[in-house]
């Protein structure tokens, strides 16, 4: 049995281990959230929506999520 590999990134505030490999879409959608409801800061910066499948999430990253909820 192989033993899945793990990094350790920062997610709102909280260490979370995660398994290598994901992208900041693949991170969302393991969180059930839909990427067009939710701004990312990755280590400082926001990124642009349309590159969330581009971007790769790698050992030591700080997320910030911030979702959209409707209400009125």
């Amino acid at each position: 049995m192989k033993a899945t590999e793990t990094i350790r990134i920062r997610l709102n505030g909280k260490e979370r281990d995660l398994e290598v490999g994901h992208t900041v879409t693949t991170l969302l959608e393991s969180l059930e959230l839909h990427p067009g409801m939710v701004v990312v800061e990755l280590n400082r910066d926001i990124l642009v929506r349309e590159r969330y499948a581009e971007v790769p999430v790698s050992d030591g990253d700080s997320l910030e999520l911030v979702h959209f909820v409707g209400g009125g």
